[in-house]
């Protein structure tokens, strides 16, 4: 069932997504080459406790770490490890936080230290479908209609994404209905109401859409072995609009 927040658990959700916001930019400050997951972990965790907040992947289904940290071909769900980063790694981040009960979520991918031509166009391709769902907002419209402008702009690029994954609602747990795929046809699915919280986040893979879990039950890896992408904000529908509210 889909929930419509009240004005106060609004409030309470878009004060998570500001404490989410500060420890993001944070932990993003804190990428280069030399620096390893584990710091980054350790930094993100460090910053939510000081916020007032919790991380929410902490635990989460028997997940270990504050934030996902996916290198490379690794698309989502990586486990913070003692893996260094390299100059040229694409890095793709994933955290949320709990404030008062209420959740938040969110990801970005970025070059470490100097970029290239392959990682920047993997991150504009995902940021670029990200605001085609956000855009797809408006009075009458329906998840479908998210679903639709992501996956065509995806498909443009002569890239993929993945069936097994999508967005999300989000409030008192940190996935809720609606699950907002990255493909789908216009017209189809729930109405988009004001009041309703979503999470929507492209998946860019190359090659196929295959994907792969390894053994530790978590990290999924592009089955064509090369570099991914991923982005990320909670979004509260308002008079018809989408707000990013991370």
């Amino acid at each position: 069932m889909i929930s419509i927040k009240s004005q106060k658990e609004i409030e309470l959700i878009t004060k998570s997504c500001k404490i989410l916001a500060s420890v993001k930019k944070i932990v993003r400050d804190a990428v280069r080459p030399g620096v390893s997951l584990k710091d980054l972990d350790s930094i993100a965790y460090n910053e939510t406790i000081k916020l007032g907040a919790k991380p929410a992947f902490l635990g989460y289904q028997g997940f270990s770490g504050t934030i996902c940290a996916s290198v490379n071909e690794e698309l989502i769900h990586g486990i913070p490890s003692e893996r260094i980063l390299k100059d040229g790694d694409l890095l793709s981040l994933d955290m949320g936080v709990v404030y008062e009960g209420y959740y938040s979520d969110s990801a970005f991918t970025m070059s470490v230290g100097n970029s290239t031509k392959e990682n920047d166009w993997l991150i504009e391709v995902a940021q670029t479908a990200f605001l085609k769902g956000l855009n797809a907002i408006k009075p009458g419209a329906t998840i479908g209609d998210i679903s639709y402008e992501i996956g065509k702009y995806i498909n443009e690029q002569k890239l993929f994404t993945p069936k097994e994954f999508s967005g999300h609602g989000i409030g008192k747990y940190l996935h809720e209905e609606p699950y907002v795929f990255n493909e789908g046809r216009k017209g189809t699915g729930p109405i988009l109401k004001d009041g309703m919280v979503i999470c929507i986040e492209p998946m860019i893979l190359q090659g196929s859409n295959k994907i792969k879990i390894l053994k530790d039950g978590w990290t999924v890896v592009a089955k064509s072995n090369k570099k991914s992408s991923h982005y990320e904000h909670t979004i509260l529908i308002k008079n018809g609009k989408g707000i990013v509210l991370t």
